[in-house]
């Protein structure tokens, strides 16, 4: 016996999975947060008529606080994401408005990433680890499908406005896809759309101005829909040059 108390694991052994409490306890905290966030009713914020009846105060705060108005948009951002709150594309046009397109998508771009990477970790932590040690033979090979071109397959679900935000969150975690991969794919997946809600968003200065109904459905035309599209099969391109090459091969 050694007077070294830490406690060593062999290559075939895997450390003891933690305590349920600990891995439940970040997604009970995520659930409180939205519950109070509900019963506040500050997802009653989060809407055009606020924004409308507010935009002169809020460009006046903007202007004054500087970078600092930045920093807030990013962390109201996180919370949102984080909290699953329909308003992230309410916040993009937001941010559009408030900092101009470029800065506007750069800032959503960052908010969103960091809030979708607290739900994955969260997600990871609660319920990935276990569902992989206990899954099904058919959700393994799919696991292990995904892992084999992961980039590609969260850069099509990022790129195709189809799929709700909440759900590519939490999908990748149960997956086992990694952290850095996720990251990566993510916040480059996120760029376009967000550039163009963030574009749309800066011309809501003249809809407010002359008092126009604004609406979500002439933001993604056809022309903007096929453009999304068209990124996301780039996006399957690796994958299906891994498939051909395999099947030459064979």
């Amino acid at each position: 016996m050694t007077g070294d108390s830490t406690t060593s694991y062999s290559d075939s052994e895997a450390p003891p999975p933690k305590a349920l409490w600990r891995r439940l306890l970040p997604a009970a905290l995520l659930l409180c947060a939205l519950a109070l966030a509900l019963v506040l009713g500050i997802d009653d914020y989060l809407s055009f008529a606020t924004l409308r009846d507010n935009h002169a105060l809020l460009l006046k705060h903007v202007a004054q606080l500087g970078i600092l108005a930045g920093i807030v948009y990013i962390a109201i951002y996180i919370v949102v994401v984080a909290l699953s709150f329909p308003g992230a594309i309410f916040l993009t046009l937001s941010g559009g408005f408030l900092f101009g397109a470029v800065e506007g998508a750069f800032y959503s771009v960052i908010g969103a990433t960091l809030g979708a990477t607290v739900v994955f970790l969260v997600a990871r932590t609660a319920v990935g680890d276990t569902l992989s040690r206990r899954s099904a033979p058919a959700l393994q090979r799919m696991e292990q499908g995904f892992h084999e071109n992961a980039l590609s397959y969260l850069l099509m679900l990022r790129l195709i406005p189809l799929f709700p935000f909440w759900l590519v969150n939490l999908v990748p975690a149960l997956l086992g896809m990694s952290l850095r991969i996720y990251v990566l794919g993510t916040f480059f997946g996120i760029m376009p759309g967000s550039f163009v809600y963030s574009l749309a968003g800066a011309g809501l200065g003249s809809a407010f101005e002359s008092s126009e109904n604004f609406t979500l459905t002439g933001i993604l035309t056809p022309t903007m829909i096929v453009a999304l599209v068209g990124l996301a099969a780039l996006s399957m391109l690796p994958v299906l040059y891994k498939r051909l090459c395999w099947t030459r091969a064979k």
